[in-house]
């Protein structure tokens, strides 16, 4: 697999963030209030998302650069939540000018980091500042799709993907092991060794899009155990910790 790196991350990081930034640009007042692709949230609501996350990953960095830790949100989960629902009903122009704020300082915090500075321990999942620019990574990526402007999965790169298969191996139940075979790239496996082994193949975007909890665009998806074709196994909800992404 293609594994992310300390100093591969800041651009990963970069290249996302200029993806949701120029989709934001685009939007009317309408498209703000459209419905997004998460069941009960506005495009607003998924904008004000990305802000709060971004600005939460960069304060944990700025905190453990001082040798000090902070909760990722201001009053936990619920505050999370609290902020969302204030800021989601923002004009398009305050949307945009949160996000640059928020991504500026974010990308600004990880992007000035020695080496050492990325297993600096934060209190998000109890990991390290890698920890936590994976995390951006993530959410940026994903939350980008869920906007709803026909950029799906499809779209995701191959080391993201591969990032998600490693990431949400935890999403495997208990004596299950799933065999991710992308399409013209090496299989991967995942879950229990030993386990009920199902396999699924498809496109590299599909298998991870399914893993995400995000619809495949490519209809490429199959799932097969000991050589019949059988429906989809279920999931796991996303690892535990604070949710990182809807």
């Amino acid at each position: 697999m293609t594994h992310i790196t300390p100093e591969k991350l800041p651009e990963e990081l970069r290249r996302a963030a200029g993806v949701v930034t120029g989709i934001a640009a685009t939007f009317t007042a309408e498209d703000v209030k459209a419905a997004s692709e998460l069941p009960g949230w506005t495009r607003g609501h998924v904008l004000a998302h990305i802000c709060g996350i971004a600005n939460a990953m960069a304060r944990q960095v700025e905190f453990a650069a001082r040798g000090d830790s902070i909760e990722l949100y201001d009053g936990g989960y619920e505050g999370r939540t609290r902020a969302i629902e204030m800021a989601a009903g923002h004009t398009a122009e305050e949307h945009r000018a949160d996000l640059d704020a928020a991504l500026d300082r974010a990308l600004r915090a990880f992007g000035t980091l020695e080496r050492a500075g990325w297993q600096t321990p934060i209190s998000f999942r109890g990991g390290v500042v890698f920890d936590g620019g994976l995390a951006l990574w993530r959410e940026l990526t994903i939350h980008a799709t869920d906007l709803g402007t026909g950029r799906g999965p499809e779209t995701w790169s191959r080391p993201f993907c591969e990032h998600l298969f490693e990431f949400l191996a935890a999403r495997v139940p208990e004596g299950q092991r799933f065999v991710l075979q992308p399409l013209g790239l090496p299989a991967v496996a995942i879950g229990a060794a030993g386990g009920r082994s199902t396999a699924i193949n498809g496109m590299l975007t599909d298998i991870a899009a399914w893993l995400a909890g995000r619809t495949p665009t490519l209809g490429s998806l199959r799932a097969t155990a000991a050589a019949d074709g059988v429906d989809l196994p279920e999931l796991l909800p996303w690892p535990a910790g604070v949710p990182v992404t809807r």
